[in-house]
Parts: C-alpha cells; sequence; structure tokens
C-alpha cells in the first residue's frame, strides 16, 4: 500500500511555496491542511497514481446504477434534440 502523503499546513505553503513546488516537480505529493483538516492535495501532473482495486470498488459501492435508455433521453431532450430527425 502507498505511503501517505506528507502533511503541510496552509502557512508552510505560503511561508515555503518555491522548495514545496520543487519537491513536488521532483515527483513527490503533499496533503495541505487548515486547522488540521485536510483541505486538498498537491500532486505531480503526469504521474498515475496507483489506487487500489478496493478504494476503487468502495467508492462505487454506493453509487446509483445508470439505465442506458434513460440516460439517452435526459440527454436529448436537454439538448432538444431528436436523435433520428436528421434534416435539421
Amino acid at each position: 500500500m502507498r505511503e501517505p502523503s506528507p502533511e503541510i499546513t496552509q502557512r508552510e505553503l505560503r511561508n515555503d511555496a518555491g522548495a514545496i513546488l520543487r519537491a513536488v516537480e521532483r515527483g513527490e505529493s503533499c496533503t495541505i491542511t487548515r486547522n488540521g483538516t485536510p483541505i486538498g492535495c498537491l500532486i505531480p501532473l503526469g504521474w498515475r497514481t496507483y489506487v487500489h482495486r478496493e478504494q476503487v470498488m468502495a467508492a462505487f459501492a454506493a453509487s446509483p446504477t445508470v439505465d442506458p435508455e434513460r440516460l439517452r433521453a435526459d440527454l436529448d431532450a436537454a439538448a432538444e434534440q431528436d436523435p433520428f430527425d436528421r434534416d435539421r
């Protein structure tokens, strides 16, 4: 399992942004906190973040099931188009 990223306070980010961004540029990531509460993450672009299967399955476990026909009908209604009317 991946090690948790180091936590950096809002104040540390403000006071040492250059060094922190250089670390991110080297491939490191960090979690930004405000008053001890995590509010965001800095991750390097271009680096793939691996998410364990268990985490993905847990994230989608409570997701609603998508009915493809209803989704298409909703999208067509929102776009105000008839997919079979090609004369427009």
